[in-house]
């Protein structure tokens, strides 16, 4: 692969002991071009900016999808990635969902792989702490008109992150959507795209101003059931089982989603996957039957949730407290994803 260094790194200037979520990133950035009926070799090539016709397909019609995975600082020094395959695998399906030529599995495995072994001292050491890996594909043909690109563009960046949210581990608190959805049956749910985080923004901005941290989405059909939760999956437990909502197009499989349902199998638990009403939820909050409720996603890992509103309606999840799944499944997956636990699953690459 051909690699053109920067000639002084900027990752002096960095303050690691100050981190935000996605506004620092890395001396480099690998780069990929389809054109003539195939991906050309991939390079890396100093981070910066990519010159573009205001005629771009992706800025008019939207034809792009990405990814967002992780690299950690292990107990022995070196760098973990966690679940490369299984990312690799969704940005395969978000490609196919709108008409981008695939990226081979393994070539895009390579790709990663090599930005963060090339990266690594960009890689954190505080526990929390992560280098965020962006992979991002895009139409890069210039023209106005409704179709698909015969030309496209394949980046990948990354960022020195601290936590998602400023809460951190503690818990957060949502409502519902109201009147907005996310996604519909047969839509771009299931999809990485673009398009399905410009339709939250509003939603999102409207919690905010109202003081929640997210937006639990409700199903576009009926409006009763719950897909996810803001940028994240969502899980609840009750009666002692891990309930989630299905996969059945409307949400984004996710991989941490994915490592939650394998951890709680693996220690016994009963596992529900299936449709989750908001008055179930409300009402079991309030019997008591469901004891906690949380979100899962690369970038929050887990991300509890002590309070709820629906119409007007609050409740409070286990008092306001991070309950005692929510807290296992943190600290078994970031013990992982930082070497500190054996992993018995083969989630994590080392370079």
């Amino acid at each position: 692969m051909k690699i053109s260094r920067v000639k002084e790194s900027r990752i002096g200037k960095v303050d690691f002991d100050h981190l935000s979520f996605g506004t620092t990133f890395s001396d480099h950035m690998l780069r990929m071009n389809y054109a003539h009926g195939a991906w050309q070799e991939p390079e890396i090539v100093p981070f910066g900016p990519i010159q573009v016709m205001p005629s771009l397909s992706t800025l008019h019609y939207g034809q792009t999808v990405f990814e967002g995975l992780k690299a950690f600082r292990n107990r022995k020094g070196g760098v973990n990635i966690f679940r490369p395959d299984m990312h690799a695998e969704r940005m395969k399906h978000s490609c196919e969902r709108v008409c981008i030529p695939v990226i081979n599995n393994e070539r895009f495995i390579e790709a990663v792989e090599a930005l963060v072994d090339l990266e690594r001292d960009w890689v954190p050491k505080a526990r929390g702490t992560a280098l965020y890996i962006r992979p991002l594909v895009f139409a890069s043909e210039s023209y106005i008109g409704v179709r698909i690109s015969e030309e496209y563009a394949f980046y990948i960046m990354t960022s020195p992150v601290a936590a998602y949210f400023k809460e951190g581990l503690n818990p957060v608190r949502l409502m519902t959507s109201g009147d907005f959805v996310r996604a519909c049956p047969g839509g771009l749910g299931e999809a990485k795209t673009a398009a399905n985080y410009a339709a939250s923004l509003l939603p999102q901005a409207e919690a905010n101003r109202k003081g929640y941290s997210q937006v639990i989405w409700l199903d576009a059909v009926e409006g009763k059931y719950i897909d996810e939760v803001g940028t994240m999956n969502i899980a609840f437990v009750k009666d002692g089982a891990l309930v989630t909502p299905p996969l059945e197009g409307t949400i984004l499989p996710g991989i941490t989603r994915n490592s939650v349902l394998q951890l709680a199998r693996h220690w016994g638990m009963t596992v529900e996957e299936r449709r989750i009403s908001i008055d179930e939820v409300m009402s079991s909050i309030e019997d008591g039957s469901m004891t906690e409720v949380f979100g899962t996603g690369t970038a929050a890992v887990i991300s509890p949730v002590g309070e709820i509103h629906h119409k007007g309606k609050n409740v409070i999840v286990n008092e306001g407290r991070i309950g005692p799944v929510s807290q296992k499944m943190y600290d078994t997956i970031t013990g992982i994803q930082y070497g500190e636990i054996d992993d018995e699953f083969g989630w994590v690459r080392t370079v």
